[in-house]
């Protein structure tokens, strides 16, 4: 599953770039398109990681054949740490038997589960496994 969301970028009364999205509550704008899509992946990371530490559910989106939004595609790792905690979520477990389970403190577990966090592929792996589950990767065309 690709995690992304769509955005609505349109002029500001000001000379900048608003960006809105139908899919998560952002808005945000830039000086150029590109500044714009910056700050608004700035924000969905933080309004996910929200999302998490409170521990609420996740939007995820299906972006319908056609759709001429722009879309915000999050990073690998933020996907991976989105995709790990809805995997624990559906399993019923807690980060506390997660840590059980991979013998961790308990700051590496929460570690896990921080978006702004670089942790390690071996150890999302790992979390992973630990849950019964595993990561499958595929590779495609980009979207033009």
């Amino acid at each position: 599953m690709t995690l992304c969301y769509r955005l609505k970028l349109e002029p500001d009364d000001n000379d900048t770039i608003l960006v809105t999205s139908p899919d998560l509550p952002i808005v945000t704008y830039g000086d150029t398109e590109a500044s714009a899509l910056s700050q608004a992946c700035e924000a969905a990371e933080t309004i996910l990681s929200s999302l998490i530490d409170a521990k609420e559910d996740i939007p995820i989106v299906t972006i319908p054949p056609g759709d001429r939004s722009h879309v915000l595609r999050l990073t690998l790792q933020t996907t991976l740490k989105i995709e790990l905690y809805l995997a624990l979520r559906a399993t019923g477990l807690t980060r506390a038997d997660l840590q059980r389970r991979l013998g961790w403190q308990r700051e590496s577990v929460d570690r896990l589960f921080r978006l702004g966090h670089n942790s390690k592929i071996e150890q999302i792996d790992e979390a992973f496994r630990a849950i019964g589950r595993e990561i499958d990767i595929h590779i495609r065309p980009a979207a033009a």
